[in-house]
């Protein structure tokens, strides 16, 4: 038995973090805590844990855990990603991983002083239309990558989050971006990993077009990779009343949808006008009813139990991150930013 806690008892927690646990037969759940303690208990309680704290230095003092998800506000995911690490502790940390990329390296670092292993919660990667989508990619026969549109869109964290509109999402200080942090550093990622490309320059645009917050609410980057296909990637808090999971890769000898089409998740379309049609169930979503086991925490703890280790390492994290970065850089300073190669 993998011998787990959960730090932060939000939305992310209780929708995605607890449930999957609870449903492997190899995972105990020693242990949660949230800084409002009653909450915490009540979690505890649905979720079969044996402790509920109100810290987790508490959490982390308990020698029974072994590895802990990290579902804080973001402005704490490094410093306590670091004291679990140092701990001795297995660490999933909710994406983004740090607010800049010292506190990145710092985590990277920390793993590997400690021995221990350290993912981060990038879950688009999962998705069946996503992995079948990289493995018509790889098998070339659309030839080269020329273009792509990439969008995750949805009505706001109030929609979302336990604690509705007062929550930490539209607090610059605890979430430190806005929809481009939360929506479109997932798509960050999986542009990088379907592509099996890196970014090599990228202009972006924010604003706040409609949320009371002081952090943006809509985002648009256009970038270029290294490998030349040029696209961009849209994350909103205001697609009303819709969720929008899409992406749109164009090749030289067909096009791959995504998300597009309410009956198939992926669609294919060749130049020669055959079109390949795979249903592979819906894209993962935040409408009631529409979220499954999302496959982040059965990748972590495999990973742990198999010693297999993780598709999305410390380091993958940390070029994702690079991303939304950038985009906020460039936004902010009406710039193109250029990436240097590693």
């Amino acid at each position: 038995m993998l011998k787990v806690g959960v730090i932060g008892c939000g939305a992310i927690a209780q929708r995605r973090h607890l449930p999957e646990y609870l449903q492997r037969n190899d995972v105990e759940i020693i242990a949660v805590c949230d800084f409002n303690l009653q909450r915490a208990q009540e979690v505890a309680k649905q979720f079969g844990a044996k402790y509920a704290f109100q810290t987790h230095e508490e959490l982390l003092a308990c020698e029974e855990i072994e590895a802990v998800s990290v579902c804080a506000p973001n402005n704490l995911h490094a410093s306590i990603s670091i004291e679990a690490l140092n701990a001795g502790k297995h660490v999933l940390c909710e994406k983004p991983m740090a607010t800049n990329l010292a506190e990145a390296k710092s985590m990277i670092e920390a793993a590997q002083i400690n021995k221990v292993k350290l993912m981060i919660g990038h879950s688009q990667r999962f998705m069946a239309v996503h992995t079948k989508a990289k493995e018509i990619i790889e098998q070339g026969k659309l030839g080269k990558v020329l273009s792509f549109q990439s969008n995750f869109s949805h009505s706001g964290p109030e929609n979302w989050s336990v604690d509705g509109s007062k929550s930490w999402f539209f607090n610059k200080d605890e979430a430190f971006a806005g929809v481009l942090g939360d929506l479109g550093i997932h798509k960050a990622d999986l542009i990088r990993w379907l592509l099996d490309d890196e970014v090599s320059e990228l202009t972006s645009m924010y604003g706040t077009q409609h949320k009371n917050t002081n952090v943006d609410d809509h985002a648009v980057i256009l970038m270029k990779t290294r490998k030349g296909a040029i696209g961009t990637i849209t994350a909103s808090w205001v697609s009303y009343p819709n969720e929008i999971n899409s992406t749109v890769i164009f090749c030289e000898k067909g096009t791959i949808s995504i998300g597009v089409d309410p009956s198939y998740g992926l669609i294919v379309d060749h130049s020669n006008k055959q079109r390949e049609l795979h249903e592979l169930g819906k894209i993962q979503s935040n409408e009631v009813g529409e979220q499954f086991t999302s496959g982040v925490i059965d990748h972590f703890v495999d990973g742990i139990v198999n010693g297999t280790g993780h598709l999305i390492t410390g380091e993958e994290g940390y070029k994702s991150l690079e991303i939304v970065l950038a985009g906020i850089n460039s936004a902010n300073s009406k710039t193109t930013v250029i990436f240097e190669k590693a």
